[in-house]
């Protein structure tokens, strides 16, 4: 399979988009580099940099209607010129013009030489377009956009675009205008069907037209050119995955179909019942172990739902018909929570599942090691330390990648490489939009744990300025006792650990002086293991009441006894990251509650998102109006490679069109799954067009 995936080339046709920028007539090295950081490397590239917004320029001749700030074009007469004599003076120079319907000034703040001398010639019409203004009943226009001769180098519809840091409208316009002569016409690849029922037009049309609008319409993702387009990026994406799919599951897997024993002996000692959906979960993935068929199962459930207890019971299945299983987190903290959980679990069963992460010391690594290779090891949990080449299993039959969007494709696939045929189980603890999931994951099942345990009370929400922080220190206070453990999550500031960790630092000598009796205790992730260890086994033991820390507490965290949490600068965090926070309390009895501190005045999205989480306890909504907010790119939580991340496509209103990328995809590879038949060509240059091409053979290749 994967020679067929590497037979993939780069079409001859296509050469001209994959030029880089730096071939482009005026873009320079300097301004090549400033367009490769903001917009990509290559021709193709800058077509798809779609415009966000349009200015109109046309002709405008009665000043009078002119409203103030608005766009406009005038023909103009230059009478005056009002230089200052000082050239270091800060008053601006000014151009007096005649216009039929009256005066106009135009503005200029350090104008250098004799360029107005040229540009505006005393008694010569020139053609002025610019914003307009209204300063003392006089209409001014500082700096116009542009002065001409003649009406027709003036565009009457300008595409405004995203800009950068050095780089400025004309040159960009410039080069995506330079870009887009060189885009040839390809053959194509949609279906005539859903083409002819959209009326789209050919891909090259549709890319011209992009970059050309007439209205504002023509900017709105429901636009038909915007759907063409669209489309082309989640047919390619859909056809990835296909592919990929049918490299993962070719020949058989293996059945694993034990006594159930050891389920029913782990279900005879947890003091409570399955909830249906664990039951339903659990008898869907067990049909997976025992037929031939290699499982690729996505596990999603809410924070709180059980998802552990399920994953056990198929690792229980695996381990029963003779096999290994292993379970991989994103994080030390998380890996060791789940060895202790799991391994309180499985002790009336005889079983002790064994640790690797990296941060141990040699000898327990070199233990660990032999174990896992000798098969002495049956229930392996750890962290990135499992894909790490010196790590030999005896024989891996199920794998289990909790919190999976911390993982990219790629360390999925090694995992699933650990031995012959592994079973993969992926748990998400933030619910994925079905859009979502089938641009991540393509044909993965999905099952979904949609209740959680009988006893949970939803957690009560409230918002308020971080002007009162004071109070909700006084109420801590007022409200401390020895049952009771507070989170206090701080402000994620930028991506950077080091500023995280000053944050977090200067909040927690704040706190220990003003809340001693809690005793806080500060973690974040530059701290040493060992020290991080310690300061969660003194939360988790009843020494510390208050836990200071960074996002690092995010996922997996479980301390029944914690009751309060709150989060500072919340309108910093994404839907999906609020919740999963808050998510750490109320997974014991009693009444639990979140506090969400924000530095006002807060923009329309955070103001959306903080009544949402107020609104909602429900993962499923919150994760659709994540998407919603933010954009599919984000809500899988950190951009790893293989995870989607669109240029044309917007999840949120082209759900439509994916299902009917996904099902071209479906037809196109059950008769041609390495797309390498005659009548495929075009499907081929639309891979290569958006790089799936080489996506799939790196992937294949493991």
């Amino acid at each position: 399979m994967e020679t067929g995936y590497r037979k993939f080339a780069r079409q001859e046709v296509l050469y001209p988009l994959f030029r880089g920028v730096d071939t482009l007539k005026g873009i320079g090295g300097r301004l090549s580099k400033i367009i490769g950081k903001r917009i990509g490397d290559y021709v193709i590239d800058l077509t798809r940099h779609a415009p966000h917004s349009l200015i109109r320029r046309h002709l405008r001749e009665n000043l009078a209607v002119i409203k103030d700030g608005e766009v406009v074009t005038l023909l103009l007469t230059p009478t005056r010129h009002d230089r200052p004599a000082d050239r270091n003076s800060r008053r601006p120079t000014r151009v007096f013009c005649d216009h039929d319907g009256g005066q106009v000034e135009l503005v200029f703040f350090h104008a250098k030489g004799d360029y107005l001398a040229r540009a505006l010639p005393l008694n010569q019409p020139r053609y002025v377009s610019g914003r307009a203004e209204w300063y003392q009943q006089k209409l001014q226009i500082a700096h116009p956009d542009y002065i001409t001769a003649t009406l027709e180098e003036i565009p009457k519809n300008e595409p405004i675009y995203a800009l950068t840091a050095g780089l400025t409208a004309k040159p960009l316009n410039k080069a995506i205008a330079a870009a887009l002569d060189l885009v040839p016409s390809l053959p194509e690849w949609i279906d005539a069907d859903i083409k002819t029922r959209f009326g789209w037009e050919d891909w090259d049309v549709a890319m011209r037209a992009l970059h050309r609008p007439t209205q504002e319409a023509e900017l709105h993702p429901e636009h038909p050119i915007r759907m063409r387009l669209a489309y082309d990026e989640l047919l390619a994406n859909q056809l990835a995955l296909a592919m990929v799919r049918v490299s993962s599951t070719q020949g058989k897997g293996r059945v694993f179909a034990g006594a159930g024993e050891l389920r029913q002996k782990l279900l005879d000692t947890i003091p409570f019942a399955l909830t249906q959906a664990q039951t339903r979960v659990i008898g869907e993935i067990s049909a997976d172990q025992t037929t031939e068929k290699r499982m690729l199962r996505l596990l999603q459930g809410d924070v709180g739902s059980g998802k552990t207890l399920v994953a056990v019971m198929a690792m229980l299945n695996v381990v029963e018909s003779g096999a290994q299983a292993a379970i991989i987190a994103p994080t030390e903290i998380l890996a060791r929570q789940h060895h202790d959980s799991i391994s309180k679990m499985l002790e009336p069963l005889g079983i002790k599942p064994c640790l690797l992460v990296g941060r141990m010391k040699a000898k327990e690594t070199r233990e660990a090691h032999s174990a896992i290779a000798e098969g002495g090891a049956r229930v392996i949990i750890g962290t990135h330390a499992l894909i790490a080449e010196k790590t030999q299993f005896h024989d891996l039959g199920l794998v289990v990648i909790d919190e999976q969007h911390r993982f990219g494709v790629r360390q999925r696939l090694i995992l699933g490489d650990k031995g012959s045929a592994v079973d993969v189980l992926a748990m998400t603890a933030t619910p994925i939009p079905r859009s979502l999931a089938m641009t991540a994951y393509g044909d993965l099942d999905n099952s979904i744990l949609d209740e959680k345990p009988a006893g949970r009370a939803p957690i009560t929400t409230t918002a308020m300025p971080i002007a009162r922080i004071d109070d909700v220190v006084a109420r801590l206070r007022q409200t401390a006792s020895p049952t009771q453990k507070v989170y206090w999550v701080c402000p994620l500031i930028e991506e950077s650990d080091k500023i995280d960790v000053a944050a977090a630092e200067a909040r927690f000598t704040e706190l220990s002086a003003s809340l001693p009796a809690l005793n806080p205790r500060l973690l974040h992730g530059r701290m040493k293991s060992d020290a991080r260890e310690d300061a969660m086994h003194a939360f988790r033991h009843g020494t510390t009441h208050l836990l200071v820390a960074t996002s690092l507490i995010e996922v997996g965290v479980d301390i029944p006894e914690a009751s309060i949490m709150i989060i500072e600068s919340a309108e910093r965090f994404g839907l999906a990251q609020l919740h999963q926070l808050r998510g750490r309390v109320g997974r014991g009895g009693a009444q639990s509650s979140c506090v969400l501190l924000y530095r006002a005045p807060l923009g329309e999205v955070a103001r959306a998102r903080l009544a949402i989480m107020r609104e909602s306890n429900d993962g499923f909504r919150i994760a659709t109006e994540d998407m919603r907010l933010r954009g599919p790119g984000e809500v899988l939580g950190e951009k790893q490679s293989g995870d989607p991340e669109f240029m044309l496509a917007n999840l949120a209103y082209h759900e439509d069109l994916l299902s009917l990328a996904h099902n071209q995809a479906q037809d196109i590879i059950k008769t041609d799954s390495t797309l390498t038949a005659e009548q495929h060509q075009a499907q081929r240059i639309l891979m290569a067009l958006f790089e799936r091409d080489r996506a799939v053979a790196y992937l294949a290749g493991g």
